[in-house]
């Protein structure tokens, strides 16, 4: 009996063994981003830009803008312009249902897209620089989803500019 209770101190650490044993776990630094799909692409924006989702909205054509600007939109009072995220990366043209109004700089924009996936935590550090070429010149990372769908950051300030 005593060689039982002499072999139970080796296998099970008692109390005060325990806290050499411990690290202190690294926080991970992680960013909320909401993810959409255009062109059977996915792409991602930071939540801290998202200001609303649309679907049910009427477009106002404005005339002598670039092509992809498809015109504004009143949004409770306020008058959007909403930019149609295929043809402003060169893809075709797609009747898109939903929307998404950011902030870009304190001005408020719309974006077309396919659809509106989901919202996910992405680790910082997963978020990589990618190549810039001229169809993705709007895009400034990209990342593994923990789905194993891989997300292209829109960077939302090149939007309105050429």
């Amino acid at each position: 009996m005593a060689q039982i209770a002499k072999s139970e101190e080796v296998l099970f650490a008692r109390e005060q063994e325990t806290d050499e044993y411990t690290e202190p776990l690294s926080e991970i630094s992680t960013e909320k981003y909401l993810i959409f799909s255009s062109d059977s692409l996915m792409y991602g924006i930071r939540a801290e830009q998202v200001k609303d989702i649309i679907t049910d909205y009427t477009i106002t054509y404005l005339p002598r803008v670039p092509n992809y600007v498809r015109g504004v939109i009143n949004l409770r009072g306020q008058i959007i312009p909403v930019v149609d995220i295929r043809l402003r990366l060169g893809k075709p043209e797609h009747d898109n249902f939903c929307g998404i109004v950011v902030d870009v700089d304190g001005n408020m924009v719309g974006i077309l897209v396919d659809m509106v996936e989901q919202m996910v935590d992405v680790p910082l550090d997963a978020i990589l620089p990618v190549p810039t070429s001229t169809s993705q010149a709007m895009v400034s990372g990209m990342c593994t989803l923990p789905d194993g769908n891989t997300m292209l950051e829109l960077d939302c300030e090149l939007l309105l500019h050429d």
